[in-house]
């Protein structure tokens, strides 16, 4: 059994973990699913200073106060550059990383910049005609496949603006990163925004699976997405055994 640390993209905050915690939990795990600043139930912080700075020190602290070990960190969407920035300073912490649809930065990359061209225009003219120049408004779900009426109801009724800045803010990346396993999941069954992140992942020689599902399949496909999290966990398990792609103790190559 390990400790999921489920950590939500933009917009989102940590309720839109709900269903797949359940299902994790009933599977014996432990599951924390902290909000970042600004967002979800801390959505009255919101202030045009928060940015990436501040989401990773979120996410550092609730391990540190959380005393968490043996910890699975899973980072989706705009959280992949989180937990980058966080994983160098809490590494005796982790067992390992997973992407789930999300950003793979390097050192000093953002997410304007990742995003494909037209999209980063996107969030940049959402900001400046209806955010104020410093929040970008929740997008439409349909965006990102969203087709399932009872989910994109119970999403939207709860998504709140993300802070722009967080958006151009560089991610600092600290320790040796390639010395914690991690393991990719990509969602399909929509646009292929993040098929580039996934194709770093295997140039680096993680596991990749693929989920044939929207970007927002916590919401959409909870028990598919929950059994997507443990055979992650045990593809990269898998591999340090047999010593092949990144091992357990960073000894592996790719």
């Amino acid at each position: 059994m390990a400790t999921f640390v489920l950590v939500h993209g933009a917009w989102h905050g940590g309720w839109c973990w709900q269903r797949v915690a359940t299902r994790l939990r009933r599977a014996g795990h432990e599951v924390l699913t902290p909000t970042l600043t600004g967002l979800g139930d801390r959505s009255h912080l919101l202030t045009p200073d928060i940015g990436l700075r501040s989401h990773v020190e979120d996410l550092v602290a609730t391990l540190e106060f959380e005393d968490a070990s043996d910890v699975v960190l899973v980072g989706h969407s705009y959280a992949g550059l989180v937990i980058s920035g966080a994983a160098g300073r809490v590494r005796d912490r982790l067992r390992q990383l997973v992407y789930l649809d999300a950003f793979l930065p390097d050192e000093g990359d953002y997410a304007l910049k990742l995003l494909p061209g037209e999209i980063a225009d996107t969030m940049r003219r959402l900001a400046a005609e209806d955010g104020e120049g410093w929040k970008i408004p929740p997008r439409s779900l349909k965006a990102l496949g969203v087709v399932d009426e009872e989910a994109e109801r119970w999403l939207m009724g709860r998504l709140v603006p993300h802070p722009f800045r967080s958006y151009e803010e560089p991610v600092h990346l600290t320790g040796d990163l390639t010395a914690v396993p991690a393991a990719y999941v990509l969602c399909t069954g929509w646009a292929a925004v993040f098929r580039p992140q996934a194709a770093k992942a295997r140039a680096r020689g993680w596991p990749v699976l693929e989920i044939e599902r929207d970007h927002e399949a916590f919401a959409t496909a909870p028990d598919e997405l929950a059994e997507m999290l443990v055979s992650a966990v045990a593809a990269v398990d898998n591999r340090g055994r047999d010593g092949a792609g990144v091992a357990r103790d960073g000894s592996g190559g790719g």
